[in-house]
């Protein structure tokens, strides 16, 4: 047997593996452990605000069209996207999100910042046909919102959902108010809800 530590460890294929995950793991726990008891990581900004009943809706339809995977919410803190974007992404933003949809992907313009950049007009033929307000754009529509209606049968178990588990400060009356508050709307009118309220807390 070679007396070289690294040849050993090398033509040893399940003991690499073995200190490899060693490695990496606690490579993890020194970058993540901080990061927990970090209050910027921790606590919501200063002017953060929970998700209206229609946003909140609004935002499970974002998800639900796949609109994270051409679309980031997160402006990383270089010149060339605060000054596209605006100011850069911070983590007390993102306390409330779950799951976060921050994104990797910029086929689409980053919209972390888009609340109140545009009309709600605009958003709505925007996501019906895209092209008919930005001719280059390659981003399908969506006109089947405009035809959804929201029953709200859901929309008070979501919210009561958030606030028990993961400590969203919505209070009963939200709950209770909730499904009230978004039936009769559109999905369009959700989605557009949403969009309006992003980035509202770092204008």
């Amino acid at each position: 047997m070679s007396s070289n530590r690294h040849e050993i460890i090398e033509k040893n294929v399940g003991l690499l593996a073995v200190l490899i995950v060693v490695a990496i793991s606690f490579g993890a726990l020194v970058e993540i452990t901080p990061l927990i008891f970090q209050k910027q990581t921790t606590e919501p900004v200063e002017n953060l605000r929970t998700y209206t009943a229609l946003e909140m809706e609004g935002r499970d339809i974002y998800i639900r069209e796949g609109c994270s995977v051409c679309h980031s919410q997160m402006i990383r803190p270089f010149r060339a996207e605060t000054e596209r974007y605006g100011h850069y992404s911070v983590a007390g933003e993102s306390v409330w999100e779950h799951p976060f949809l921050w994104g990797s992907k910029r086929t689409g313009p980053d919209l972390a910042r888009v609340g109140q950049r545009y009309s709600d007009e605009w958003h709505r033929v925007h996501l019906i046909n895209p092209r008919d307000v930005v001719p280059e754009s390659n981003m399908p529509g969506f006109p089947w919102l405009e035809e959804n209606v929201l029953d709200g049968e859901l929309t008070s178990k979501k919210i009561a959902l958030f606030r028990d588990n993961f400590g969203v400060p919505y209070t009963e009356e939200d709950v209770k108010n909730a499904s009230e508050e978004v039936k009769g709307k559109t999905e369009m009118d959700a989605l557009i809800a949403y969009l309006q309220s992003l980035g509202h807390a770092m204008k």
